[in-house]
């Protein structure tokens, strides 16, 4: 249930009064007793669903843009039965929308103090590798707000809004990624972080560097559910949103990769946060025409329409265009993968083969990385050999060893072999 307000100005109480008469609308007046631009209040009990088409009535028969319109949430209605219950599909109506997008668009000195705060926080736990951190920095963000404000003001016909989404989250992401060049210029080679510290090697950051075409299916499904929680008005899953489709700590990774000089690393976790981005304004802007959210003059359908498909046709062209980077990401995680899979398979069998001296092997590292399936760098495998108390292996061991694991793995490969005399007790 919700109660519309609407604050009647000075002199125009009677002609706003008949006009909700001649709609069969029904309300209660309270008197205005300040001596503020308003002279009555007309308060309107309507069920959720029906919002939007009360107010859409209300304009069509001449409701002036001067009445201030105030929806409010009601807890619980004792009485009016028979109201429009089979109107109410849960949906915020329009005004509220809007009114709710506006609210995820702070003003610019609050949005810009929480993000470079959570890109502190990010950074920091991405460099101590602590996904807590990091979860924190991620509900702290207010990345999420401006993509669905974007979205609203571009489906309700608010060109104010939806320029001022689209400038946050812009400005937001290059400001997340110059705290985090900054930040990791500052502590790079201070005490603070080891020396010779190869960030790709973090895990936290590792995985926002191999970003595959699950990242996209994250990023539409996430997009849905935040516009569910908006139009449904269930804030509480946009911080569940806000952590699964995080923006800020990928931006982060990108910052540290310009820090460290890795531009491997700028590309691929660049690509994450745009196809985040893109995919969440797509799949907002999509979903809230879907389900039915129009502007408030029926002349500005036709432009609007336009406009909605123009945008989702620009910005699935550029996720088609990052897809092919998320396509190679994914190509080469899986050769290193395969690799690394192939190397310790085949050595678990030559353990222990009479044609190895009974030679137990054990991988002790695989180099092959992303970068190296595209610039054509052969797999390094280091692998340990114990050998039993007394066996000797000929010279050639190391070499016999690589035409193994190259059969398996159907790549050349260096291989490194040590040796090991193992004494194991009875």
């Amino acid at each position: 249930m919700r109660l519309v307000q609407l604050y009647i100005p000075r002199g125009e109480r009677e002609s706003l009064l008949s006009l909700l008469d001649a709609e069969a609308v029904e309300y209660g007046v309270m008197e205005e007793t300040s001596e503020g631009a308003y002279e009555a209040i007309a308060s309107i009990p309507v069920a959720d669903g029906a919002v939007d088409a009360v107010l859409s009535s209300l304009r069509a028969a001449g409701l002036h843009d001067d009445v201030r319109i105030v929806v409010l949430g009601v807890e619980a209605s004792v009485s009016g039965a028979g109201t429009d219950e089979e109107l109410d599909d849960g949906h915020l109506s329009r005004d509220e929308l809007r009114a709710r997008a506006v609210d995820l668009a702070p003003r610019f000195s609050t949005f810009a103090i929480l993000l470079v705060l959570s890109s502190l926080i990010a950074t920091a736990g991405l460099l101590t590798d602590s996904a807590a951190t990091i979860i924190g920095a991620m509900v702290v963000a207010p990345l999420m707000g401006p993509a669905l404000t974007a979205s609203v003001g571009v489906v309700v016909g608010d060109d104010d809004l939806a320029s001022r989404g689209v400038m946050l989250q812009g400005i937001g992401l290059v400001l997340t990624v110059a705290t985090a060049a900054l930040l990791g210029v500052a502590l790079r080679g201070t005490v603070l972080l080891p020396p010779g510290l190869d960030i790709a090697t973090i895990p936290q950051v590792h995985e926002r560097v191999t970003p595959t075409l699950l990242s996209l299916i994250l990023a539409l499904g996430s997009g849905g559910a935040a516009v569910i929680s908006l139009t449904r008005d269930v804030g509480s899953v946009l911080v569940g949103v806000a952590i699964a489709v995080a923006l800020v700590p990928p931006a982060a990774v990108a910052g540290l990769g310009i820090a460290w000089g890795e531009p491997m690393v700028v590309l691929t976790s660049g690509t994450l946060v745009l196809v985040n981005v893109l995919a969440i304004n797509l799949t907002a802007l999509v979903l809230l025409w879907v389900i039915g959210y129009r502007p408030h003059r029926l002349e500005h359908l036709d432009q609007t329409a336009r406009r909605v498909l123009t945008r989702s046709v620009v910005v699935l062209g550029a996720i088609a265009l990052l897809t092919v980077v998320l396509i190679g990401v994914t190509l080469g995680t899986y050769q290193t993968a395969s690799v690394t899979h192939d190397v310790d398979s085949e050595l678990e069998r030559m353990s222990g083969d009479p044609a190895f001296a009974s030679s137990v092997f054990h991988e002790v590292d695989v180099s092959y990385d992303l970068h190296d399936v595209y610039t054509g760098q052969t797999p390094a495998v280091t692998v340990m050999a114990e050998l039993p108390p007394g066996e000797s292996v000929g010279p050639d061991l190391a070499d016999r060893v690589r035409e193994r694991l190259e059969s398996a793995t159907g790549t050349d490969i260096r291989v490194t072999v040590e040796l090991v005399e193992t004494q194991r007790s009875g």
